[in-house]
């Protein structure tokens, strides 16, 4: 037995274990970090053994280990490796069209197609297999999964990918139609769902908590512990700033515009934003998403916390992510914010030919004659 001289000397620790990071660096593809992504389609791949197919890790700092993201392709009239794996995952079509085959064991197998725009969730620890419908073009496709937590947790590499316990209470093989498309919707915007056949023309409801004009709509996939939720913004418009907690993946479908990132106190940080771009604001960084562009913006986030099956307490609750941190809430107002915020978003606008459409309610608005149109 080794003798600690001083047990408060932190320096006679041994250094701790990462059972997650340790088998990402086994698996030899690129490791994308920093918090923003420019472009799914074309970030730099590698060919992933496990997958069977080109892929590329995503470590952004703002999922705060809490979940993890992987970029990955399907090469023109091909398939991947059959997998199944201990922890949830949620996959957001970027281009190309295929479908995928999920089954239990040896039960009956469940397929359905996909094309751009597609979300659907692989229920846990169930049996699946990705194939490209294309033979010209490639398939790409963005994944959240909870796969360091549960690595992690059980620090257990076999009990992760080897496990045979059956979830059939999350995935029936006998349902008919687990993967058809349908949902059903609570409330305003609560749907539960296991395939979003296309974000992109999806119809949202009212979420004016966040900025006039905006909409949403938050799912339940597959009984998951981790959430989605799409958002969409009018042209001349942006979010309130608010913070929350990490692990929140906006990948933008469509539109084109800016998002500000920083911690409080700080000076924010500006990423530019498209279609295929990603953005993961840390935690509690203070952030806001503003439409540059001259059409509606719309993005997907992947997340933390379904809206159903609650796993974490967030710091912010829903109530408080909407009240004035004036309030001891996490949104900043608009008529709190620093005037040059509008002043940059008006300047950003003229570039593209739009008009801001604030002037009715921003109280730094300058376009006041938009205020009749509204």
């Amino acid at each position: 037995m080794t003798e600690v001289t001083d047990p408060k000397d932190e320096r006679w620790l041994p250094d701790p274990l990462d059972t997650y990071v340790e088998w990402q660096k086994e698996q030899n593809i690129p490791i994308i970090e920093g918090f923003f992504i420019e472009d799914i389609n074309t970030a730099e791949l590698s060919h992933w053994e496990r997958k069977g197919g080109p892929a590329a890790f995503v470590n952004l700092e703002g999922t705060g280990g809490t979940n993890d993201g992987y970029i990955c392709e399907i090469p023109p009239g091909g398939q991947l490796t059959p997998q199944r794996h201990m922890y949830e995952e949620m996959v957001y079509i970027t281009q190309g069209h295929g479908a995928t085959t999920v089954w239990q064991r040896d039960g009956r197998k469940h397929s359905f197609e996909w094309g751009p725009g597609s979300l659907f969730a692989i229920p846990i620890n169930a049996d699946y297999q990705h194939f490209n419908s294309s033979g010209s073009e490639a398939v790409r496709y963005y994944a959240v999964t909870n796969c360091c937590f549960v690595m992690n947790l059980f620090h257990s590499v076999d009990y992760v990918f080897n496990s045979d316990y059956v979830f059939a209470d999350r995935f029936d093989p006998e349902a008919e139609d687990f993967f058809s498309g349908e949902g059903e919707i609570f409330g305003r915007f609560f749907m539960t769902t296991n395939f979003v056949p296309d974000t992109r023309t999806l119809g949202l409801a009212d979420y004016s908590e966040r900025g006039k004009g905006s909409t949403n709509m938050k799912f339940d996939l597959a009984g998951n512990t981790m959430g989605a939720h799409i958002s969409e913004f009018p042209v001349g418009t942006y979010k309130k700033c608010h913070r929350h907690g990490p692990g929140a993946h906006v990948i933008i479908i469509d539109g084109i515009g800016y998002s500000d990132l920083g911690p409080e106190g700080a000076e924010l940080q500006r990423v530019h934003w498209k279609p295929g771009s990603v953005v993961v604001p840390p935690d509690q960084w203070f952030h806001q998403h503003f439409n540059a562009g001259a059409k509606p913006a719309r993005y997907l986030a992947l997340r933390w916390n379904n809206w159903r099956y609650r796993f974490m307490k967030p710091k912010s609750r829903a109530h408080e992510t909407f009240r004035s941190i004036k309030e001891g809430g996490s949104q900043i107002e608009f008529e709190d914010e620093d005037p040059k915020v509008h002043a940059d978003f008006e300047a950003a606008l003229k570039k593209v030919g739009a008009k801001c459409a604030m002037g009715a309610y921003h109280p730094f608005c300058t376009e006041k004659e938009n205020a009749a149109a509204e």
